[in-house]
């Protein structure tokens, strides 16, 4: 039995709460800790573990044991030298991977050079998946696979209704691959022969504005 991803989330802000919330849903033990008590006994039903505790505090946050976690997330939103300090503590308490959010290039650029792993941008990145949501027609998701290339979670067209992807000629007209659809949850296979119904959710990869133009 494979044994589920630990995380340790500092900072229980929109952004922590959210985060430690759907990593246990994905099945993973959660360890959250923040200064504030309200905060922590909210969320304390909800998640593995949950303390109140002052990372600043080198014994508090050496106490957490950082290098028992696979992944460690630096979540502070109000104080972004606590975010730098506690990013560098947890690299050298031998945290295998420290993942800080930023609101700026100019902290991610910090928070990198002192040691973090990855910065994550959440305002930024949801901002981002809103618009390319809204601007192409019929997406339900999004996910940037790269700059400029992304999956799109559609609804079918209209006029696809009754035909195949032979029929439509997708990748030729569009420059996208339809890689699957999506039913019940789960996404499964497209082969040649599949006729799309008008209620088909499918799942395309290509550049935003080729995955526009195919369902203009």
């Amino acid at each position: 039995m494979d044994m589920a991803s630990t995380f340790l989330v500092i900072g229980l802000g929109r952004f922590g709460t959210s985060l430690a919330l759907k990593l246990m849903d994905l099945g993973s033990e959660v360890m959250v800790i923040d200064t504030d008590e309200e905060s922590v006994n909210r969320l304390a039903p909800h998640v593995t573990q949950a303390k109140i505790g002052d990372c600043m505090d080198e014994e508090v946050l050496r106490s957490l044991d950082p290098s028992s976690f696979d992944f460690c997330f630096v979540c502070i939103s109000d104080n972004f030298q606590s975010s730098l300090e506690i990013t560098s503590l947890l690299k050298e308490m031998g945290a295998p991977m420290v993942v800080s959010k930023a609101d700026k290039d100019l902290h991610a650029r910090l928070l990198l050079k002192i040691g973090a792993d990855e910065v994550v941008f959440p305002e930024r990145d949801m901002a981002a998946r809103t618009a390319m949501r809204f601007s192409v027609n019929g997406a339900l998701e999004y996910i940037e696979l790269a700059p400029g290339y992304a999956i799109f979670e559609l609804d079918v067209p209209d006029h696809w209704a009754g035909q195949t992807i032979l029929d439509l000629d997708i990748r030729k007209k569009y420059n996208v691959n339809v890689i699957g659809r999506k039913e019940n949850g789960a996404i499964l296979p497209i082969d040649t022969g599949f006729v799309f119904a008008a209620d088909t959710h499918i799942m395309v990869a290509g550049r935003p504005d080729d995955v526009a133009r195919m369902v203009e």
